[in-house]
């Protein structure tokens, strides 16, 4: 079963594709290489969530974070390739948790990423990846990713 199929089986729609807040693209094409612009947790048009983890935010409510996240990376590669169905495999994720100086738990939030795309494309999203905690994110956003994502 496809991408496509997969994300309609577990009845979920991707969003409209956020607007980028500054000069560049949500993502460009190299090749057989797609990077993925960061990407946070805005829809329609709106940021969804702010605040840092460790204070604002528990690591459940960043997960989902973090997975809304993904849904956003995944309606810009829709757009930049035509279907979900061309990707062959997630390459590299850099996810960018906003978060107190003690918290320590960035990877269980970055999962709420990792865990969709293995969910939708099996062993295809699975990926090297980087966790890392920031002192700040644009507009105070808790969860930035950016990925990079191996095409037909």
């Amino acid at each position: 079963m496809g991408a496509e199929a997969k994300l309609k089986e577990m009845g979920l729609t991707l969003p409209e594709q956020s607007k980028p807040v500054a000069n560049y693209v949500a993502a460009v094409r190299v090749g057989n290489l797609l990077f993925v612009a960061g990407h946070g947790p805005y829809n329609d048009g709106t940021i969804k969530t702010v605040g840092k983890l460790g204070r604002d935010l528990t690591i459940d409510e960043g997960y989902q974070v973090a997975r809304n996240v993904a849904m956003n990376s995944l309606a810009s590669i829709r757009i930049a390739l035509g279907s979900l169905d061309k990707v062959k495999r997630f390459v590299k994720l850099l996810g960018m948790v906003n978060c107190t100086e003690d918290f320590k738990e960035q990877p269980k939030v970055i999962n709420g990423c990792s865990d969709l795309l293995v969910e939708l494309f099996g062993d295809e999203g699975k990926h090297a990846r980087s966790a890392v905690g920031m002192q700040a994110l644009p507009f105070g956003i808790p969860v930035e990713i950016e990925m990079i994502v191996e095409v037909e």
